[in-house]
């Protein structure tokens, strides 16, 4: 197989990872050490909406490299506040202040502690099957019992509900909960939608509680859905509002989204020795750019809609359903996907799995159209042979 036969790795060994080694990306395209190409159709996880090194993002980090790389969050920086200007810019007014950090569990993990601190309460609500980090508050919030265990006793007082079960919701909010914690489309969980009708029932249970409602949208954001933020399909908007991933082009970044007058209730302090940094902020403010000016949404919810009508041509006989919002697509089967990326990998595309059942489909937003039509046709192949 191609990119086997080199010395073993020293890495940590915390998390599964195919033998594949990848050198060099570009577009929609991978390319191992051996020189072979690939097409991603998520092997970035979601990083990488803008595709393998975009040449605006290049373009910025160098600039920015030759000024500044890093500063503290205790001086003002211009790049920051320029990135944090173009990002409020693009959200409802209610979103008046952002906390930087690097990632999308420190995302949570900062509005876990805002949440807290602002409503004086301390419990969490979250989603079955929802996923929100690794680190010990965002792990908490994490439905999966085999990624939970392992670090137990975690942090108390979290409850998870059935997902689109709003009755349930109802029930498990209380006087004593801080935050409702919701994925618009529930990513590692199997690529499930939230309802129009569950999401407005969180939204009205918690202004009936003092809760805050915050949406994860750390996988859903920038496009990826076929909107620029998954929450304007619905018109829900939530209180706290959390991005990372291709935020910044492949740049690590987080973000942590809030009010004026949820910053005002807030007591203690927090911080993030890299959050903010201006190499970040260069990136985010390309990025941004790269997919408001690209229309990018709008092509994610157009091929989306290609993918799903081409999909519906698999055999109900091996195929439970196909689900998902703009270029983010769940294939769930009624057998384990392992045996099938590795055949998609052999045929020259990455997918990647959402549970032991479900093919996850996160391409570019830049892929070719006459690509995405071929990773399809290989999906149909691969499927339709059982």
């Amino acid at each position: 197989m191609t990119g086997t036969g080199r010395a073993p790795s020293h890495e940590f060994a915390s998390s599964s990872q195919r033998p594949l080694s990848i050198a060099r990306a570009e577009g929609a395209y991978l390319w191992d050490d051996s020189g072979r190409r690939y097409v991603d159709l998520g092997a970035t996880h979601g990083v990488g909406n803008l595709g393998g090194s975009p040449p605006e993002i290049v373009r910025a980090i160098e600039a920015q490299a030759r000024q500044i790389l890093y500063l503290g969050s205790g001086y003002r920086n211009p790049v920051r506040d320029a990135f944090l200007e173009k990002l409020l810019g693009l959200l409802p007014p209610s979103f008046t202040r952002v906390f930087l950090s690097n990632s999308g569990t420190e995302a949570v993990e900062a509005a876990i502690k805002i949440a807290r601190s602002a409503t004086g309460r301390t419990e969490i609500v979250a989603a079955m099957r929802g996923f929100h980090g690794r680190t010990l508050g965002s792990l908490s919030a994490t439905w999966r019992k085999e990624l939970k265990e392992p670090f137990e006793p975690l942090v108390p007082g979290f409850r998870h509900v059935p997902f689109n079960d709003v009755a349930a919701l109802e029930a498990a909010v209380t006087g004593s909960t801080a935050m409702i914690l919701l994925e618009p489309v529930q990513g590692e969980g199997g690529v499930h939608v939230a309802s129009e009708e569950f999401l407005r029932g969180a939204r009205s249970v918690a202004d009936r509680s003092g809760a805050l409602l915050a949406f994860d949208e750390v996988q859903t954001g920038i496009g990826r859905t076929g909107r620029l933020f998954a929450f304007e399909r619905w018109g829900v908007v939530p209180d706290l509002l959390l991005l990372a991933k291709s935020l910044a082009g492949g740049i690590p970044i987080g973000a942590t989204i809030t009010s004026d007058a949820v910053e005002r209730r807030f007591r203690g302090s927090h911080h993030s020795t890299f959050g903010g940094n201006p190499l970040a902020c260069a990136a985010g403010i390309a990025a941004l750019d790269v997919t408001v000016q690209g229309r990018l949404p709008e092509r994610a919810e157009r091929l989306g809609l290609l993918a799903k009508e081409r999909l519906a041509e698999l055999s109900s006989a091996r195929v439970r359903e196909v689900r998902g919002l703009g270029l983010m697509i769940g294939i769930e089967l009624k057998e384990r996907v392992a045996p099938l990326l590795a055949e998609l990998e052999e045929r020259g595309f990455l997918a990647i799995s959402a549970g032991a059942t479900v093919i996850r489909l996160l391409p570019p937003l830049v892929i070719p159209e006459a690509e995405w039509d071929r990773s399809l046709n290989a999906l149909l192949e691969v499927i339709g042979h059982g």
